[in-house]
């Protein structure tokens, strides 16, 4: 049995699918980028609309989606996080919050690890995965979910 980070480490480009990313800066300019090369390409760029922008784009809907990473791992939103009903239908036991400034909803009904990261690009998140792997591999051994 591989572990996740062997996993990760064994993990091949070539099975990801090709796609754009649409992105709105903090000026409010929108951009769309694509991969190429192992280097990101604008591949067409609009100046923002009179009045500038807001740097984000806010999504008032809720998200309660779960994806099954493998039995043992999900991957869900904030939203999903924090709905007690969709935690105890997917049996989730761990959770491991890496957002910034999300906090923990249900402190005495799971056992949580924070790890405060900034969703930047010149975040590098390689440096918290030795302990996001240490908590994930820790939730595997004692079943959980």
């Amino acid at each position: 049995m591989h572990s996740l980070n062997q996993e990760i480490k064994a993990f091949s480009r070539n099975n990801l699918r090709k796609q754009c990313t649409r992105v709105t800066t903090l000026t409010g300019k929108k951009i769309i980028e694509t991969w190429k090369d192992a280097r990101i390409h604008v591949v067409e760029e609009v100046e923002p609309s009179s009045g500038g922008g807001c740097g984000y784009v806010q999504d008032l809907s809720s998200d309660l989606q779960v994806g099954v990473i493998k039995p043992w791992l999900l991957l869900g939103s904030q939203d999903a996080a924090h709905d007690l009903d969709t935690l105890k239908k997917n049996k989730v036991t761990h959770i491991l919050n890496v957002a910034y400034g999300v906090e923990n909803a249900f402190l005495s009904d799971f056992t949580y690890k924070s790890i405060s990261i900034l969703d930047l690009p010149e975040t590098n998140i390689l440096s918290y995965f030795p302990e996001c792997f240490e908590f994930i591999e820790e939730a595997k051994r004692k079943d959980g979910v």
